[in-house]
């Protein structure tokens, strides 16, 4: 800081010292050229006069940064989102008031001088050598366009933004310098519709448009005198002339604009005064910003289709130039998200979920044949206020996209893909297996790809219920979720078949992790994501083509030009016969499997249960032809909890299950995304099944051991229906088990 003298002021040596600087400074930038790199004047500093001859294309056209519009599929607006809230007009589209106010109040000589104003800058060094400080400047409008521009370069980097703004003579003249040549290139009109477009109004608003909508809740073009001259009194300061937190101080500064502009004759003296006699009527918009603001709870997908713009390379090269475009905005994304599909999986969230709930609950939903993500709900609603139970955390993707770390063990649900790969082998459907309740099979009778043994020791596996024993087909080995089944099943399809086959339809680990080649596999032992889950089951319903999963349909920029976006890589994980086959078999689940609560009456519908060891994960993924629905419950915060004795969504649960908990959420998201739409169904396929143990009795003989079928017991009757199959015992529950709801019983069993 510079000495002051006794009384105050600068000395008569210092006085002489800034006023020399300054001339010389003046006078070299209006000979318009470039000073020494270093020397009395301070301009050593590195960058700060390096390419001074040559005036960089983006101080012409700058690309400012404004709103991102995120649509849905039919166009209507899903949200907005923005890192400065900016709309770019023409300057006919800017009040002729607002175009005077700001020239008025800022640089009243505007159109008489060039890039620098002569009077304008001997007056600051005069007003400033006698008050021994800065009291005045002499910034024209040019010259303050310029800054701005550095300033919107450096965005919201800290440092870079005090490169641009240092009060350095280096900076200044380079400042300078770019001012001459913006004026002879871009005249004054361009310069001061690109200034009003560029200045930051306070309250979030960057440039006139969004500062008018902030205010006034207007188009800029509609400001009148009294608006336009609070408006412009607002550059100087926003903060402190901020009329939200300061009627009284704005509509002070306000009148110091109106009488400016009646000085300058812009307006009579008599309009100044009777618009200085007015209230300042307000009439402020609350700016919507960002994933929090979409509608029907879809800031999850929201918030994936950013994710995606910043990590996906068909936006950029680099992670910079994908941020670099997501900052700058000006985009309108046309999503994939179906409005129809996302009222449902909302609604389907949270019905028998609650937001302060000790579990939550995510539905996502696919579409076969385009991979097109036409839903994403939670139980929790988004945003970042935890004590109203909110969070940001998307359950149906994984860390990259604002997800989980690890993601969910998946348990049965992976079983099909098993089938898929045993049938693609060459097994048959009628593959049977007579299995106790649980059994050991070693490891090392498992094979990976690369040929070697899985293990050398013995893996147990066993089945949830203990009545779970006898002989299964692979169709009721899916309907009943038959763990023991599944190991045999893997054994003889191969574990590198069985993992390949998970690969091709889509299953896949966060974290860049591997599908492990491990036996448990078969059982879900493994994570993955509700997306990736709904995603694998779509490829059951596209006949056996797996479909990458996309969130964006198009993207258009600020100029509207249209920019690539990712597009779904379809490839055929199987035949159309073996997805048939798995579409039949699945099918059996909803009907009289562990998911009869989740089936639909009204069209063709397939699915499968899955819980985990000590439930503490719970899912139901399920299809018709052209949907395809995941839904995963379970504890979402910290250590993740088993699902026993629980309240949910105000309903006791002895313990969770993937057909009663999950299964009706899925049947809520499927019925309302599905209404009034087509009912196609499955290509029909005859299963072959094995063949029924010949029962003791004669065939068509009446006798009180003859075979029931489930449903002949009548009222009143004390004992169960006989087997159908004698020498099977069924396991409690074959034609709805304890997987739908039987809450008897206090097995810590899982993987159905």
């Amino acid at each position: 800081m510079a000495k002051k003298r006794s009384g105050g002021g600068l000395t008569g040596t210092q006085q002489a010292a800034k006023f020399l600087g300054v001339s010389v400074l003046a006078g070299a930038v209006l000979a318009g050229i470039a000073l020494p790199a270093a020397g009395a004047l301070g301009l050593a500093a590195k960058g700060t006069v390096e390419g001074f001859d040559e005036i960089p294309s983006n101080l012409k056209t700058p690309p400012l940064s404004q709103r991102t519009t995120i649509l849905d599929a039919e166009g209507g607006l899903l949200a907005t989102v923005y890192s400065r809230d900016r709309k770019v007009v023409p300057l006919d589209k800017i009040s002729p008031y607002m175009q005077k106010a700001i020239v008025a109040i800022e640089d009243g000589r505007f159109y008489e001088h060039g890039a620098i104003d002569l009077k304008g800058v001997l007056r600051a060094i005069n007003r400033n050598a006698q008050s021994g400080g800065v009291a005045q400047g002499a910034s024209t409008l040019t010259q303050q366009y310029v800054k701005n521009v550095f300033v919107e370069e450096a965005g919201d980097d800290p440092e870079k933004v005090a490169q641009a703004t240092q009060q350095t003579i280096g900076r200044k003249v380079r400042e300078l310098k770019f001012a001459i040549q913006v004026e002879e290139e871009l005249g004054k009109k361009k310069i001061l519709e690109n200034y009003l477009n560029i200045t930051f109004f306070g309250q979030q608003a960057y440039g006139i448009e969004a500062a008018s909508q902030r205010y006034f809740s207007k188009p800029a073009a509609n400001l009148t005198l009294g608006e336009a001259a609070m408006m412009a009194g607002l550059v100087q300061s926003p903060s402190r002339y901020d009329p939200i937190n300061d009627l009284q101080e704005a509509t002070k500064r306000r009148n110091v604009v109106l009488q400016r502009m009646a000085d300058v004759k812009d307006i009579s003296q008599a309009e100044a005064d009777k618009a200085k006699a007015a209230p300042l009527k307000l009439k402020v918009k609350t700016p919507k910003n960002g994933c929090i603001t979409a509608v029907d709870g879809a800031g999850f997908f929201c918030d994936y289709v950013r994710k995606t713009i910043l990590t996906d390379p068909v936006f950029g090269k680099t992670a910079e130039e994908r941020q670099k475009l997501w900052n700058l905005g000006g985009l309108t994304v046309k999503t994939t998200l179906d409005p129809r599909a996302q009222a449902a999986a909302n609604e389907a969230a949270v019905a028998k979920i609650n937001k302060d709930d000790p579990v939550a609950a995510s539905v996502v939903q696919v579409q076969p044949r385009t991979g097109r993500i036409l839903s994403m709900g939670q139980s929790r609603p988004y945003g970042l206020d935890q004590k109203q139970h909110q969070t940001t955390l998307n359950l149906a993707v994984g860390s990259k996209m604002g997800g989980t770390t690890y993601g969910f063990q998946v348990g049965s649900t992976f079983k099909p893909i098993t089938a898929a790969a045993a049938l693609e082998k060459g097994l048959s459907p009628a593959q049977s297996f007579d299995t106790p309740w649980k059994i050991n099979i070693p490891e090392n009778d498992y094979t990976r790809c690369d040929g070697s043994p899985a293990g050398y020791a013995n893996w147990e596996i066993g089945n949830e219920l203990k009545s779970e024993e006898g002989s299964f087909d692979m169709t009721s080995a899916l309907g009943k979720s038959i763990n023991t089944y599944f190991a045999k099943l893997e054994q003889m399809a191969g574990l590198c078949e069985t993992v390949t086959m998970a690969k091709k339809v889509g299953y896949e680990r966060e974290l860049g992790k591997k599908v492990k080649e491990l036996p448990s596999i078969t059982l879900g032992a493994q994570e993955s994501t509700p997306l990736d889950m709904a995603t694998v089951y779509a490829t059951f319903a596209n006949r056996g083509i797996y479909c990458s999963p996309v969130a964006i349909e198009s993207v258009k920029a600020a100029n509207g030009d249209k920019l690539n976006v990712p597009q779904t890589k379809c490839t055929r994980a199987m035949s159309d016969r073996t997805a048939d086959t798995i579409n039949q078999m699945l099918k059996g689940v909803v009907e009289d499997g562990t998911g009869q609560k989740a089936g639909l009456s009204d069209r063709d519908n397939a699915g499968k249960t899955g819980t985990t060891n000590d439930r503490k994960d719970a899912w139901f993924v399920g299809y018709t032809p052209n949907l395809s629905t995941a839904v995963w419950v379970g504890d979402d915060v910290g250590e993740k909890k088993s699902m026993y004795d629980i309240t949910i969504g105000g309903q006791y649960y002895d313990k969770v299950c993937g057909g009663c908990l999950p299964g009706p959420i899925w049947k809520i998201a499927m019925t309302g995304a599905l209404d009034a739409s087509e009912t196609p169904g499955f290509n029909p396929i005859s299963v072959p099944r094995a063949e029924k143990p010949k029962d003791k009795e004669k065939e068509g003989e009446e006798g009180p051991n003859k075979p029931k079928k489930p449903g002949d017991a009548k009222p009143g009757d004390t004992k169960p229906p006989t087997s159908p199959f004698p020498g099977i015992t069924i396991p409690p529950g074959m034609f709805g088990d304890d997987e739908d709801g039987d809450t008897t019983g206090n097995r810590r069993g899982g993987n159905r």
